[in-house]
């Protein structure tokens, strides 16, 4: 789990921005988890997957359009501050991407790219926040089994809605109008 950081006061956005530029910071329930930054198998799986979902979702190239999509944002979603690995919204409901440091609105889809340091930390305690915020689709992908989880939303909980392995081509919601080579997401 990200390395939480314990104090006698419950943590406050102040120790949020105070937090050293070379970990992953992130406010939750008032306790303040530092996470290194990732390692290569985990950074090329984030990247490699907002590339081939950016081109036809954000930039409409070869697909539908109709979303923004944005590396590591910070979030504040009620009360605590995320970073998830990759996360989108709908233009619909956030026409022009807003300049801030930090986003209030939800999005409509998060990817957690888990490592060993941060799985149990997406899993047990984000994976509850992201729902009680009402993010409609929620994926995991796992480098080191080769493994994208789908998870969707329904009465505030997440429930498995496919699951993705090694060279799986797949269309997978929200953004089943383009098939995905999952094979390009692992570092081999």
């Amino acid at each position: 789990m990200g390395r939480r950081i314990e104090t006698k006061r419950p943590a406050t956005w102040e120790d949020l921005a105070a937090a050293p530029e070379h970990m992953v910071a992130e406010l939750i329930d008032g306790t303040l988890y530092l996470s290194p930054r990732p390692a290569t198998p985990h950074a090329r799986a984030a990247i490699v997957l907002a590339q081939d979902i950016g081109g036809p979702f954000d930039r409409g190239r070869g697909g539908p359009g109709g979303w923004i999509l944005l590396i590591e944002p910070q979030l504040r979603l009620g009360g605590n501050g995320f970073v998830p690995d990759v996360a989108g919204w709908r233009r619909d409901r956030m026409p022009q991407l807003p300049e801030v440091t930090a986003l209030e609105l939800a999005p409509d889809w998060i990817c957690e790219v888990r490592s060993p340091s941060t799985e149990a930390l997406d899993r047990k305690t984000k994976m509850p926040k992201y729902a009680s915020a009402g993010v409609p689709w929620l994926w995991l992908v796992d480098p080191a089994s080769e493994l994208l989880e789908e998870f969707r939303l329904d009465d505030q909980k997440y429930v498995p809605s496919g699951v993705y392995s090694e060279d799986d081509k797949a269309r997978i919601q929200p953004f089943e109008a383009v098939e995905l080579d999952l094979s390009a997401l692992w570092s081999r």
